[in-house]
């Protein structure tokens, strides 16, 4: 199912990049195109060589970069398959759920057509905020996909719910989306 689909995958700025990286190794060895997107605070929890290694391309983490003559945010979204976030942090939610776009990753998912997971990563209290639930109810509502987190051990040591799923449920996300009759 994923042999010769592009995806990007889109991480944002959370401990929980480590699993991204796990999930992109994973959608590579299904066949899958894989290209990584990095925020700035991305960047600040793991490497881009680490996905440039994984995929086998280079790392998008720039609007303006001179290997994307048309824009980054315009080519990738004219290739793309599907994007999945993981981990969506709770400011990244409330950039798309919003409509913003200050960087490389917000401005993609509003140039794309192609079907959208988010898999939500954050700490326990913040996952519970009434505008986190807000921002995932409209992002849902405007079709996305929302791969919800569990509940266990959290980076900031307490047990609770917030921790990003796990990458093969994920990837069966995205198996699932990329069956949907709108592909």
């Amino acid at each position: 199912m994923l042999q010769n689909r592009e995806i990007v995958i889109g991480v944002a700025g959370g401990i929980a990049a480590y699993k991204a990286a796990a999930l992109t190794s994973h959608l590579v060895q299904q066949g899958a195109g894989v290209t990584a997107v990095l925020t700035r605070n991305a960047r600040k929890f793991i490497g881009a060589a680490t996905f440039a290694a994984l995929t086998g391309r280079p790392v998008a983490s720039r609007s303006f970069d001179p290997a994307y003559p048309l824009g980054a945010h315009i080519e990738l979204a004219a290739k793309a398959d599907l994007v999945v976030v993981a981990p969506a942090t709770a400011d990244l939610l409330a950039k798309a759920a919003h409509g913003m776009a200050d960087d490389l990753l917000t401005t993609l998912l509003l140039c794309v057509e192609c079907p959208v997971l988010y898999a939500p990563a954050m700490n326990a209290a913040m996952w519970s905020k009434p505008a986190v639930q807000r921002n995932v109810e409209r992002l849902n509502a405007d079709g996305a996909t929302i791969v919800p987190p569990g509940t266990g051990w959290l980076s900031c040591r307490q047990s609770g719910a917030g921790r990003m799923a796990e990458p093969v449920d994920i990837a069966a996300a995205i198996t699932a989306a990329l069956s949907s009759p709108r592909q």
